[in-house]
C-alpha cells in the first residue's frame, strides 16, 4: 500500500478525509441497530405484531450477508468515487422510504434496499486507505473505520430511540435521513476523486474464495461473531433475569457494554499491528479461548450478580477485537495473490461477521428455548473453541504472506 495520494491527509491520522469514512459507518450503524430501540413503536405504529417486526432485522442480516461480496465484486468495475456517492443515494432513498412507509411491507422493502447496499459501502470504505491516510496508521484506520458502528450502538441508537419517544418511530428515520444528505455534501467537497477499477472479469474476482488463507479467515469471523451472538442477542434478558439487574437500569447497562464494544474494536486495531497477512489473526488464539472460558462462567452469573456483570463487560471487551486482524488478512492477501479481488477482499468481514450473527442468533434462540438462558454462554464457548481451531490451521501460513 502507498502512502495517501491526497496531501491533506499527510502526517495525520484524523484527517477531514478519515473523519468522514468514520461517519459513514456510523450513519450505517444508526441505521441498521436503531430498529431494535424502536421495535415496539414500529409494531404499535403499524399495527402488527413484535415478532413480525421483529423479523424486519433478522431479514435484515439475512440480504446483507449475501449482497455484499456480490455488491462489491460489481463496484470495483466502475469508478470508485462515484460509485460510493451512488450507493449512499440508495441508502438515502431507502431510510426516505422507512419514513414514508404506509404498512410494514414497504417498510420492509426499505429496509432490504438498505441492507442490500450497506455492506458494499463499508468495503468501499476500505478501499480508500491508501489515499486518506499513510502506510502506518493502517490497521488504526480499519479499526475507526469498524468503531463508526460501535459508537452508533452506543450514541446513535439511544439519539434515535429517544426521538421515537418523543417524536414517533418515522422521526428517527427522519434524523437519519437528514444527516445522511449533509454527510454526502461533504463527501463530495473531501474524498479523493482517484479510482482503482478492477481489470478482471466479474466471475474472476471470486477466485479468492479457493484460497485456503481466506477460507480459514471467513471461518474464524463466523466462528468468532457466532460466539458473541449466542448470548448478545438475549444480553436484555440475561441482565435482568440473570444478573438481577433492575427494568430502569437495563439502558445503562447496555450502554457500558457498548462502550466495551468500542473498545474492542479499537483496541483490534492495536492487536492488527502485529505483523502482516495472516500473522495478526493467528495472535488471536489465545483471546479466543479466553472468550471461551468467560462464556463457560456465564452460565454461573446468577450465582454471583457482580460477577456476572463484569464477565459481561469482559465479553463486550473481546466481541470485535477480531475484526481489524482478519480485515489485514483478507486486504493482504487480496492484494498480494489476487490484486483484483481487492473490493471483493474489503467486503469479506462484513459479510462473515453478518453470517455468524445469523447462526450465533438461530443457536441463542434453540438453546434458550430448549434449556433456558444459562446454557447460552456454554454453547457459545463452542464457537469460540473451533475458532481456536481455525486459528491454529492458520499458523503454517504466516511465513509466506508475512515476507
Amino acid at each position: 500500500m502507498n502512502a495517501p495520494m491526497d496531501g491533506a491527509g499527510a502526517g495525520r491520522f484524523f484527517n477531514p478525509q478519515v473523519a468522514v469514512l468514520v461517519t459513514v459507518t456510523f450513519m450505517l450503524g444508526m441505521s441498521e441497530f436503531v430498529v431494535v430501540g424502536i421495535l415496539p413503536d414500529i409494531a404499535s405504529g403499524l399495527r402488527v405484531s413484535e415478532v413480525t417486526a421483529g423479523n424486519l432485522v433478522a431479514l435484515f442480516a439475512f440480504v446483507y450477508a449475501p449482497c455484499t461480496p456480490l455488491g462489491s465484486a460489481l463496484s470495483a468495475r466502475f469508478p470508485r468515487f462515484a460509485t460510493y456517492m451512488a450507493l449512499m443515494g440508495v441508502f438515502l432513498a431507502g431510510n426516505v422510504l422507512c419514513v414514508l412507509a404506509p404498512n410494514y411491507p414497504v417498510l420492509l422493502v426499505a429496509r432490504l434496499l438498505i441492507a442490500s447496499v450497506s455492506g458494499t459501502l463499508v468495503a468501499v470504505s476500505m478501499t480508500f486507505a491508501p489515499d486518506v491516510t499513510e502506510d502506518r496508521y493502517r490497521t488504526k484506520f480499519i479499526a475507526w473505520v469498524f468503531s463508526g458502528f460501535s459508537i452508533a450502538s452506543v450514541v446513535g441508537v439511544p439519539v434515535g430511540t429517544w426521538v421515537a419517544a418523543a417524536f414517533g418511530w418515522r422521526a428517527s428515520f427522519a434524523l437519519i435521513s437528514i444527516l445522511t444528505a449533509m454527510l454526502m455534501a461533504l463527501m463530495a467537497v473531501v474524498l479523493p476523486r482517484n479510482s482503482h477499477p478492477a481489470r478482471i472479469g466479474f466471475l474472476r474476482q471470486f477466485r479468492l474464495f479457493f484460497d485456503r488463507r481466506i477460507q480459514l479467515g471467513v471461518a474464524d469471523v463466523v466462528f468468532g461473531a457466532a460466539a458473541s451472538y449466542v448470548f448478545y442477542t438475549y444480553l436484555t434478558p440475561i441482565m435482568r433475569d440473570e444478573i438481577g439487574v433492575p427494568e430502569h437500569m437495563i439502558s445503562i447497562g447496555l450502554v457500558i457494554y457498548g462502550c466495551a464494544c468500542l473498545w474492542s474494536n479499537l483496541y483490534g486495531g492495536t492487536l492488527a499491528d502485529k505483523g502482516h497477512g495472516v500473522e495478526p489473526l493467528t495472535h488471536m488464539r489465545p483471546v479466543y479461548g479466553a472468550q471461551a472460558v468467560c462464556l463457560c462462567l456465564l452460565a454461573f452469573a446468577s450465582l454471583v450478580p457482580v460477577a456476572g456483570a463484569l464477565l459481561l463487560v469482559a465479553l463486550g471487551m473481546f466481541m470485535y477485537l477480531q475484526n481489524a486482524s482478519s480485515q489485514v488478512l483478507y486486504m493482504d492477501v487480496a492484494y498480494q495473490s489476487h490484486p483484483g479481488s481487492v473490493n471483493l477482499a474489503a467486503s469479506l468481514n462484513s459479510m462473515s461477521f453478518n453470517i455468524g450473527i445469523a447462526i450465533g442468533s438461530a443457536v441463542g434462540g434453540m438453546v434458550n428455548d430448549a434449556l433456558g438462558l444459562a446454557w447460552l454462554g456454554p454453547f457459545g464457548a463452542i464457537f469460540a473453541l473451533l475458532a481456536v481451531g481455525t486459528t491454529t490451521l492458520l499458523r503454517p501460513y504466516v511465513s509466506p504472506v508475512g515476507e
